[in-house]
């Protein structure tokens, strides 16, 4: 799928995060085809939130950059945010339920 390849694409090969212009360019580049998804495929639903779900991650790791500049940083958290509600919306109820028990688990661990 698009969106594996995507991932994989922008990671070093240690799996450190890469440079912020190749996020900024592979969150545009999902952004697009998220898009295109959307107009053309309407009914496969859950590659499009799974597609979401990735522009989301790829958005909260730029904003978690500390070199990035603020209002850039700033920007990606809130749209890190709109499009995790967006994630959430379009996700079956048992779905919520698991992402929340894996968000709580993962938070006790860090």
């Amino acid at each position: 799928m698009v969106t594996d390849d995507m991932e994989s694409a922008f990671m070093a090969p240690n799996e450190a995060p890469a440079q912020p212009e190749l996020l900024v360019s592979a969150v545009l580049h999902l952004m697009s085809h998220y898009t295109a998804h959307q107009q053309t495929h309407q009914p496969e639903a859950r590659s499009c939130t799974k597609l979401a779900s990735v522009i989301e991650r790829h958005l909260k790791a730029l904003a978690a950059l500390p070199d990035l500049a603020p209002v850039l940083r700033t920007t990606c958290q809130q749209l890190s945010g709109q499009w995790a509600t967006l994630v959430e919306r379009s996700m079956p109820r048992q779905e919520k339920y698991n992402l929340f028990a894996r968000l709580v688990s993962s938070n006790r661990t860090h």
